[in-house]
């Protein structure tokens, strides 16, 4: 859910609670690349932190270490933005980390040994967006009264264009995670190579 608590009755979810995106990797590649990458992709999208708008994303960190030095990581990120020429809609993006048995490995690239990491790591993304012209409405009476027809025959038109795009924003997103893992993908349209450089290595791909 988003960083603020935002009433049920303004919220959308852009994916059912059972379903969010889901992105799983499990190999050798570089975390701190991963970061990274995702935030440059993110800031270039105008994605930012709820309280001082830059990429402070995260809201939740948490490490163990077991016996043989292996990690699992739990990180959390909460961002936020306006909707594109919509006032009164605005877009929230939580994405959260969950990586197990992490451990530092060397990788030749290039003729030079790189440190990364190796392990397992799920990504999951959930999106909402809040109708925030319903808060303006109950601080009037006379609004109030008037939301329900306002949303249906004002509102409903331009809130399912901003689902829709979101919605395709998110899958852009997912895509970029699993081009930047080298993961299989199935597009509707021909692809251009990333501007972001992979730090994975899977197992089927290791002659890269």
């Amino acid at each position: 859910m988003p960083k603020k608590e935002i009433p049920r009755n303004r919220l959308i979810k852009i994916f059912d609670d059972f379903s969010p995106i889901r992105i799983k990797y499990k190999d050798i590649f570089d975390m701190k690349g991963l970061y990274e990458s995702l935030q440059e992709w993110l800031s270039e999208r105008d994605w930012n932190d709820p309280e001082d708008k830059v990429d402070h994303w995260e809201t939740y960190y948490s490490e163990r270490i077991d016996r043989s030095g292996s990690k699992e990581i739990v990180i959390q990120w909460r961002l936020e933005k306006p909707a594109p020429k919509a006032q009164y809609l605005y877009y929230y993006l939580d994405i959260d980390f969950h990586c197990l048995a992490l451990s530092n490995v060397e990788v030749m690239k290039e003729g030079r040994k790189m440190k990364v990491n190796k392990g397992e790591v799920e990504i999951t993304i959930r999106a909402f967006i809040e109708e925030k012209y319903k808060q303006e409405f109950e601080k009037q009476i006379f609004l109030k009264h008037i939301k329900e027809i306002f949303a249906d025959k004002m509102y409903s038109y331009i809130t399912e264009q901003r689902k829709k795009e979101l919605y395709q924003e998110m899958y852009e997103l997912q895509n970029f995670i699993k081009q930047w893992f080298k993961l299989k993908r199935y597009l509707p349209y021909e692809e251009t190579k990333s501007f972001f450089p992979s730090s994975a290595w899977p197992s089927h791909l290791r002659e890269e």
